[in-house]
């Protein structure tokens, strides 16, 4: 009769196994999926994904308007320079808030 310590090995091994054998499998799925794609023409809009390119973000919407009509989101980070003048100049940013 097995041990509590060799079957847990066993059992930590087998999850293991199995674990690269789903890897495995997946890999296989995915060729084949995108050598349908490409011989059906498919591409990532036909199937309704939101595909973003590279590195791309979504703007963060403008929060405030200076008063040259340059905008700020208002996010971490540097503050533009038309922010840190009206600072500077002892003017409230919320005044700007649009």
């Amino acid at each position: 009769m097995a041990t509590y310590a060799e079957l847990k090995a066993q059992a930590e091994a087998l999850l293991l196994q199995a674990e690269q054998v789903r890897k495995q499998e997946l890999a296989n799925v995915i060729v084949g999926i995108k050598a349908t794609m490409k011989e059906h023409g498919i591409t990532l809009e036909d199937l309704g994904a939101a595909v973003r390119k590279a590195g791309a973000r979504a703007k963060a919407p403008a929060k405030f308007k200076g008063p040259n009509g340059e905008t700020w989101s208002g996010g971490p980070g540097r503050k533009p320079e038309w922010v840190r003048a009206l600072q500077a100049e002892g003017k409230n940013i919320e005044n700007y808030r649009i």
